[in-house]
């Protein structure tokens, strides 16, 4: 039996397709290819995000992922195969309910459900960990800390650390482990309060800039998502804007991406501020597409307290 994997976002790991893989090691398993579409038995399609274009998928596949069908899962003697490939989740759902998050319809609360050594190939120096919110299983991370600490592992978490979780005993952990950047979101005005005790309180056990990621385009108006970045940029901490994609309607607004092109490159934005990246000779198409207002750099959050004019 043959066996095709297609991916509809090759530049992301598809977890799912490893899993798919690694079960059906005794056939002969390889990535789709087009030309060869009618020697396969079987094509599995993933797609993790809905806004990837699937206007001319190959026919007779089977289709799975958020980008597909919420609803649609492995079965359960593939979901818990363990394809040590040194990424993945050790714990699914979130305690959290953002209105732009697909995680709780998806995966519903939180629980554990692997251990890093479940990961883990016994060679590799980093494991990447794609958990949604793992610092609300305390006791949980503080067991993935120590694993990683005995086994000399770098980690990564990929999908940021909820902010608002933090405690002193919780940015002990991770100042006692090896990590890649810690990264954590700023997605609303009105976390500005939390996110300066953070900052103060990561900057008090040695972690001085750490990277933030701010969604914007959703339930923001484009000040407001100015504001939080300026916010991080005074506070000297790395910011990463990502669009909210709703179908096409951000991923194409100009105003958007110029905010983007900024912000995403770090010497940029640690060099330039928003006014003088707009004013730049070769941006000179971005400073005609906004009024005064949304020119604006000053910092409207001040101190501990959020003040807006």
């Amino acid at each position: 039996m043959k066996i095709a994997l297609y991916n509809l976002e090759p530049k992301y790991k598809n977890l799912a397709l490893e899993k798919l893989r690694k079960f059906y090691s005794n056939y002969e398993v390889e990535d789709y290819f087009p030309l060869r579409h009618n020697s396969y038995d079987i094509i599995y399609c993933s797609s993790i995000f809905d806004y990837t274009n699937k206007e001319n998928l190959p026919p007779n596949i089977i289709k799975g992922g958020t980008g597909f069908d919420l609803t649609i899962k492995l079965p359960e003697y593939i979901e818990q195969v363990n394809p040590h490939l040194n990424f993945g989740f050790t714990s699914r759902g979130c305690i959290r309910k953002c209105k732009f998050c697909l995680v709780p319809e998806k995966e519903d609360y939180i629980r554990a459900t692997n251990d890093l050594l479940d990961l883990w190939d016994k060679k590799a120096k980093i494991v990447t960990l794609f958990d949604n919110n793992i610092l609300a299983l305390p006791t949980h991370f503080e067991k993935i800390c120590k694993q990683a600490r005995e086994n000399k592992l770098r980690l990564d978490f990929n999908q940021g650390l909820d902010h608002r979780l933090l405690t002193p005993e919780i940015v002990d952990l991770l100042t006692s482990i090896s990590h890649h950047e810690y990264r954590f979101a700023f997605d609303n005005i009105k976390s500005a309060n939390t996110v300066i005790r953070a900052i103060e309180l990561l900057q008090s056990k040695g972690i001085n800039r750490c990277l933030w990621y701010v969604l914007i385009g959703f339930d923001s108006t484009f000040k407001k998502d100015l504001e939080r970045i300026n916010f991080l940029r005074e506070h000297n901490q790395i910011a990463y804007v990502m669009r909210y994609k709703n179908g096409t309607k951000n991923a194409k607004d100009d105003k958007l991406i110029a905010l983007a092109r900024w912000v995403n490159q770090p010497h940029i934005f640690r060099g330039m501020t928003w006014l003088q990246f707009i004013n730049h000779p070769g941006n000179k198409t971005y400073y005609k597409l906004f009024d005064t207002l949304e020119k604006e750099e000053t910092v409207l959050i001040k101190g501990k307290n959020i003040v807006l004019q």
